[in-house]
C-alpha cells in the first residue's frame, strides 16, 4: 500500500508528462498482450499489435526525454527570476526533471521486453 502512494506522489511530482508517459506504457502493455491473444488466431493482427506497441514504447521514452527537458529549462527559468542559486531548489528541479526521462525508460525497456518474448516464441517461417 505504501508503494502505491509512492509511486502516485512520484507520478505527480514529475509533472503533466508523467501521465502521457503512463498513457503510453499502458497502450504498450495492451498491444502486446493483445498480440500474445491474437497470435494463434489472426497472425497478421498480432503483427500489427507487435507494431503498435513498439511505437507507443518508444512513444513513451521521446516524451520522457521532452519532459525531462521541459522541467531543466523551466528549473533555470526558476532560478532566474529568483536571481540566486540555492542547492536545494537546484538539486529539487533537476530530481523533478529526471523522474521524466526514467519513467520514459522504464516505459520504453518493459515493452521490449514483451516485444522480445513475443518474437522469441514466434515458430521460424519454413521457406519451400
Amino acid at each position: 500500500m505504501f508503494s502505491q502512494f509512492l509511486l502516485l506522489g512520484r507520478l505527480q511530482e514529475g509533472g503533466t508528462g508523467m501521465y502521457f508517459i503512463l498513457i503510453a506504457f499502458l497502450l504498450s502493455l495492451f498491444f502486446i498482450v493483445m498480440a500474445f491473444v491474437k497470435l494463434k488466431k489472426s497472425p497478421e493482427i498480432s503483427n500489427k499489435m507487435i507494431g503498435l506497441a513498439a511505437e507507443s514504447s518508444l512513444v513513451a521514452l521521446v516524451i520522457g526525454c521532452l519532459s525531462s527537458v521541459i522541467g531543466i529549462i523551466t528549473l533555470f527559468d526558476m532560478l532566474e527570476a529568483i536571481g540566486e542559486t540555492r542547492p536545494d531548489l537546484f538539486a529539487a528541479g533537476i530530481k523533478v526533471s529526471l523522474l521524466t526521462i526514467t519513467f520514459g525508460l522504464f516505459a520504453f525497456v518493459i515493452a521490449r521486453i514483451g516485444i522480445l518474448a513475443y518474437k522469441w516464441i514466434l515458430k521460424p517461417e519454413v521457406e519451400a
